[in-house]
Order: C-alpha cells, then sequence, then structure tokens
C-alpha cells in the first residue's frame, strides 16, 4: 500500500530529539515511520497517537537490522520522502584519558553513528529518488552535534564521529543533488533524559551561551522541520546551539 502523504523515516525516534522530530513532522502532513533499538512499546504507543504512523524495531549496529528498517517502512508505506537519521550512541570519556577511548568503543560509536546513516542512505536511495518525481526534491537530515563542529563532546571519538557525519553530509550533498537534498542539524546541549543530570554542562550553557539556556527537543524538531521545508538548502550543517560556538 502506498501512502498518499509524504512519508518520513525517523531514526531513534521514541524519545528526545527524535520523538520531537517525529511529532512535528506528523503536525506538518506527513506519515511517519518510527524505530528504535529496544523501546518497543513507547514505539508503539507513540504511533498510536500519531494517527497513520509505523513503528519499526532495529538495531542499527547491524547491518542486516539497518537494511530491513528500510525495507519494512517501504513494506508497510510504499514510498519514502525524508530520511531523518537521528538514532546515536555515546560514551562520556575524559578527552585526556586516552587509553579508556579504546578501539573497541570507537567501533561501536562509528557503527551506530557513522555507518548506520550510510547504510540507511544506500538502502534508501532509489526509494527517496523515485519521491523526487512528484516535482520536489528528498530530503536527508542528519542529526548531529556541536561537537563535531569544534573540539568538545563527551569524548574523542564521540565527536569524531559526528565530525565524519558532517562531511558525510556534504559529499553526499553533492553526490545525491538534485534529487535528494542533503542537510544535518548540529545541536548543543538539549534537555532529554540522557542529560538530565550532565548538571556541569548545563551550568555552562547558562552561564556562557548568548541564549542562556539548553535547547528544548522541540526547538530542534523547529530546525529539522525548517530544513525539510526548504527545497533549496542542501549542504549544510546547521548548528543550534544558542550561540555557544560563539564564545
Amino acid at each position: 500500500m502506498t501512502s498518499r502523504r509524504r512519508v518520513a523515516l525517523v531514526t531513534g525516534s521514541t524519545s528526545g530529539i527524535g520523538a520531537a522530530v517525529a511529532r512535528r513532522l506528523a503536525a506538518d502532513g506527513f506519515t511517519v515511520a518510527l524505530h528504535s533499538r529496544a523501546s518497543v512499546d513507547a514505539g508503539r504507543t507513540l504511533a498510536v497517537t500519531l494517527g497513520d504512523a509505523s513503528y519499526t524495531q532495529a538495531d542499527l549496529a547491524s547491518e542486516d537490522d539497518t537494511r530491513r528498517l528500510v525495507h519494512r517502512v517501504l513494506e508497510r508505506h510504499g514510498r519514502l520522502d525524508v530520511l531523518v537519521n537521528n538514532a546515536a550512541v555515546t560514551r562520556v570519556i575524559p578527552h585526556r584519558d586516552l587509553a579508556a577511548a579504546t578501539p573497541a568503543v570507537w567501533r561501536a560509536l562509528y557503527d551506530v553513528n557513522v555507518v548506520a546513516p550510510w547504510v540507511l542512505v544506500t538502502e534508501a536511495e532509489a526509494a527517496l529518488r523515485r519521491a523526487a518525481g512528484d516535482g520536489r526534491p528528498a530530503a536527508i537530515v542528519n542529526i548531529s552535534s556541536h561537537a563535531g563542529v569544534r573540539p568538545k563532546g563527551g569524548s574523542i571519538p564521540y565527536a569524531a564521529s559526528k565530525a565524519a557525519l558532517n562531511h558525510m553530509t556534504r559529499l553526499l550533498a553533492i553526490a545525491l543533488a538534485p534529487a535528494i537534498r542533503v542537510n544535518a542539524v548540529a545541536p548543543g546541549l538539549v534537555d532529554t533524559p540522557m542529560t538530565a543530570d550532565w548538571t556541569e554542562v548545563q551550568a555552562m550553557w547558562r552561564e556562557r551561551s548568548p541564549m542562556r539556556r539548553s535547547a528544548r527537543p522541540e526547538e530542534i524538531a523547529d530546525v529539522v522541520a525548517m530544513v525539510i521545508a526548504s527545497d533549496y538548502l542542501t549542504g549544510e550543517v546547521i548548528v543550534a546551539d544558542g550561540g555557544l560556538n560563539l564564545t
């Protein structure tokens, strides 16, 4: 069955930024395909809440699961117009503790933060190109991090993985144009369950960022929605960190 409405797949979309993006896109008229690695009940509940949505469980550390995710979305909805690569993993490791950032940590973060988005893009490319035949380009939005733009972040492997995602964004924008636009949104600190106890980082945002606070997930979703709606925008990495990068 092919959806009459445009379809957006949002990975890691049962909480935090991903859930906010899913809700915003549903409000904008998209049929949303939800995904998570483990929070199945939350995904199914949100899918019911959003109406025409679907939910698929997949472990993006597995190449087979990653490819299956795209296939399941196409089986369910028949088309794919937007891919939001939001799912990511992190490890908090002091930057000076080089020994703690083992090759296993690097591989685990790169598998989900870099390799999985690449696999999803390659698996979805044909469907996205078909969607572009309706008269407007399809869109890929990679959720990156301010840590991929400046030497910050919870660990060096995490920051490097997001820097790689940013450069991949620019390269894909050239390779897939004009049928598919590719951009990235790079948030700073966002109020999510994962960051709830990051008191030192929260204090830094209050003291140093021009906006004097961290972001709400809905505010990052607003940026993602703007990027998706802007048919001429491609190859950009939009930093949304309340101006902390200026200080």
